[in-house]
């Protein structure tokens, strides 16, 4: 074991990029909310784009390395000390033997993202090592005291495994670095019209994209609730439980929607009025309670 959980913070998870193609078995694609992040976090550290990593809430993560590794920070901004001393987020960063990472209360975003050279190993499900928080499937939560395992992956240039060393990276292939989002500006998230907007008013659809949706507290990986101005039903009957995918914007009764994240469930019995596009739900897994959210369609 390579690295021990000296403190988890709110809620540290093991992620990937998520398990897709089993809505048939009742499983959601889970994953990093912020998938952009945690391949960039990978690629810093010459691992595959899909290997698992830890998405952190809201900082306190504090880990103790038994052995030497490369790591990378992205998602959420704040201060992330190494030893005491701040270290660069979006960059590769040595840890010796018995050093010892703490990650503070992001100031921008919500979610930071840790890619240790290796990967984290952690057992797998259909392919994926992702925590669902829905069904529980997947790696539990840290806990304090807490070990964990580093895989050895290739790395670079496929050259294999090194332990703290520096990866040849395609700088190429990296994602643009994004900019976590100001908590006091509003995220704009592009929609296309669902399959039951015609149950809604003539209304509706100019209200869901013309106001500033406020992300509830309420929120999880599961969905991005939102408070405003509610949207207006037309029909009434019982609709069938239908197929929900990444980005649905459910309307319960209330009139105030959800959008779908990646611990949704598969199936549900609401109208979905829109779909956010999968491009981008990254910013939304980095929005905070209280956050505007507009949305353009």
């Amino acid at each position: 074991m390579a690295i021990v959980v000296v403190n988890p913070g709110p809620l540290t998870l093991v992620e990937d990029l998520g398990r897709q193609g089993w809505a048939s078995l009742g499983l959601s694609p889970s994953g990093a909310l912020d998938g952009q992040s945690l391949r960039l976090a990978n690629l810093l550290v010459g691992n595959p784009v899909d290997a698992a990593g830890l998405e952190i809430l809201l900082g306190g993560l504090r880990l103790r390395f038994v052995t030497a590794s490369t790591v990378a920070v992205t998602g959420a901004e704040g201060i992330v000390t190494l030893n005491g001393a701040e270290i660069p987020l979006n960059q590769a960063a040595r840890v010796a033997p018995g050093a010892v990472l703490d990650f503070g209360v992001p100031l921008f975003g919500l979610r930071y993202y840790l890619a240790v050279q290796g990967g984290i190993d952690a057992p797998k499900l259909l392919g994926s090592s992702s925590t669902d928080m829905l069904s529980g499937e997947g790696p539990a939560p840290l806990k304090s005291g807490e070990q964990l395992g580093i895989g050895r992956v290739s790395v670079g240039n496929g050259s294999g495994f090194s332990t703290g060393a520096w990866p040849l990276i395609n700088v190429a292939a990296h994602p643009a670095i994004r900019r976590a989002p100001d908590p006091g500006r509003a995220i704009t998230a592009r929609v296309d019209r669902g399959p039951r907007a015609d149950w809604f008013d003539h209304d509706s659809w100019p209200r869901l994209v013309s106001q500033d949706w406020i992300l509830s507290p309420d929120s999880n990986r599961i969905g991005a609730r939102l408070v405003g101005r509610p949207l207006t039903q037309t029909r009434h009957e019982e609709l069938p439980s239908e197929g929900m995918v990444l980005g649905a914007l459910q309307v319960p009764p209330s009139g105030l929607p959800t959008v779908f994240l990646a611990d949704h469930p598969v199936t549900g019995g609401y109208p979905v009025i829109a779909v956010v596009r999968r491009t981008d739900l990254d910013l939304l897994g980095q929005a905070r309670p209280g956050q505007r959210i507009r949305f353009l369609g």
